[in-house]
Parts: structure tokens; sequence; C-alpha cells
């Protein structure tokens, strides 16, 4: 591990955290005596199926982005999110087991997971990821979850 503020390779684990799907280390640098921290999670191989039959592999950083700007203005810090992906990413590998997965069921699990932590997000996520064509497919929608 390279030290980020002088490029050592010197560096030393002073303290670790496991937390379901990761590894957090606090790490001291032995030539500048800087501190940092990494982070370590599995990455599996996986596919997902988008609506146009290509594949495309499985990015936590872009399910987070998405999710992030949904919850744009809202009160969620990143330690949220994080643990809202950790949620929609644990339930897409139950899902897929070693197979791809569509994009379709990934947005489900999404629109799921909004549902359940902020309404405003939900219908954000939703007139987009449903393609709502006019108000009142959009009004149907808020009737649904009031």
């Amino acid at each position: 591990m390279l030290c980020p503020y002088c490029n050592s390779s010197e560096t030393k684990v002073t303290d670790k955290r496991d937390s379901g799907s990761e590894s957090r280390r606090r790490r001291e640098c032995l030539k500048c005596g800087k501190r940092f921290t990494t982070y370590e999670r599995v990455e599996l191989d996986m596919y997902v199926i988008k609506k146009d039959g290509k594949r495309e592999r499985f990015s936590r950083d872009k399910l987070f982005k998405g999710i992030e700007n949904n919850l744009q203005k809202r009160p969620f810090s990143s330690e949220q999110i994080n643990s809202i992906v950790d949620d929609i990413e644990a339930r897409v590998y139950r899902f897929a087991k070693d197979k791809d997965i569509t994009s379709s069921r990934v947005g489900e699990f999404v629109l799921a997971k909004l549902k359940k932590v902020d309404k405003v997000a939900y219908i954000r996520f939703a007139a987009v990821y449903r393609d709502f064509a006019n108000i009142d497919e959009f009004s149907y929608e808020l009737k649904k979850i009031k």
C-alpha cells in the first residue's frame, strides 16, 4: 500500500474493522507519519444485461451515484447512502448467484429500497426508470404511495 502523501510503500495497519461486506483499515506511513484509511470490499464477477441486450459489468460506483442523485438535497449522509447501496448490492448478489442480472431487476431493487427510505427519492427514480409519459402516470404513482 502506497502512502497517498509521500508515496512510500512502508506503512503499517494501526486499526482494522470488518463490517459485513467491507474491511476498514487505518494505516500510518512509517516515513512521513501521516495516517490514512483504506477500504477493502469483495468484488464478484457479475454482469448486468441492459435493455438493448448489452452486457455491462456490475458497478457499485454507478449504483451509488444513481442513488446519490435521487437523494440529492434530501437529509442523507454519505454513510447512509453507502448503507442503502450495501443493502441493494447484497440483494443483487443474493438474487444473481453467479449469474447475470437484468437492469430492470436491479431497478426494481432500487425502487423497493427507495420506497422504504425516502418517498421523494422514490418518485424521482420512478419518474425516470418507469419513463412516465404524462402527468397522469406521475399522479397515479403518487397516489399509490400515499
